[in-house]
């Protein structure tokens, strides 16, 4: 045995295949949330959002949009205002999630991160967005960059997310879409795919065992110490 002295043995746990079986998976289409970073009537990171919707219903996923609009700044308005309500709603019954925003200045939108800043870490006893997957892209007007989706996975991994490893990030975004908002057919387009079909697989294989995979020794130890302390007190009562 390997000397860990500080280890609380009580709560430490060996990963096993067996830990990571799932006897009765989900059978449901997987539920995947997408995010876009602009309210312009003509907005690239929304049409590849819908791009994305016929794409991810294609691959057998169930998805729901949720459009920004009317959404209050963080600390303008409080957890009841109806399109707060609406987003943690939808973020809650998701399983995955995409994020698509333009860079604008170098970052992430505005509008981007309004949504984001309105899902807390936790409502109530439920962590909303802790362990499931994330899939991120961006839109740019000119040459190619990643700093908008560099900066979403820093969020991702934040929001206790499971980020995937692919992205896209769509260059000269004008010129990518028809007079319809429809993507050409391009190689923008097939890595667009490719994050979908890996979003689709991460989100089918983690589902059932993120509760697993996102337990942490620290919290499990917090409760450990928590639970004997409060034996202590019982004991002297």
């Amino acid at each position: 045995m390997t000397d860990v002295p500080n280890i609380v043995q009580d709560v430490v746990d060996i990963p096993t295949n067996e830990k990571l079986a799932v006897t009765a998976p989900s059978t449901h289409a997987p539920r995947i949330l997408l995010l876009y970073g602009s309210l312009r009537k003509n907005s690239f990171s929304r049409a590849v959002v819908e791009e994305s919707t016929r794409i991810l219903e294609m691959l057998g996923a169930e998805v729901k949009v949720f459009d920004p609009r009317g959404l209050p700044f963080p600390d303008d308005a409080d957890e009841l205002h109806p399109k707060v309500q609406e987003l943690r709603e939808l973020v809650t019954w998701s399983e995955g999630q995409v994020w698509s925003s333009p860079e604008r200045h170098g970052s992430i939108t505005g509008i981007m991160k309004t949504q984001i800043d309105w899902i807390p870490l936790s409502i109530g006893a439920v962590r909303p967005t802790q362990g499931k997957t994330l899939a991120i892209m961006q839109v740019e007007g000119g040459s190619q960059s990643f700093n908008t989706v560099n900066q979403l996975r820093v969020l991702g991994r934040w929001m206790r997310m499971l980020t995937i490893p692919n992205q896209s990030s769509v260059a000269k975004a004008w010129s990518e879409f028809d007079e319809n908002q429809r993507m050409k057919d391009s190689p923008f387009y097939d890595r667009i795919v490719d994050v979908l079909e890996e979003l689709v697989k991460f989100t089918l294989l983690t589902r059932d065992r993120k509760d697993y995979l996102v337990s942490r020794y620290s919290e499990r130890k917090s409760d450990f110490k928590s639970s004997q302390n409060v034996g202590k007190i019982q004991a002297k009562m």
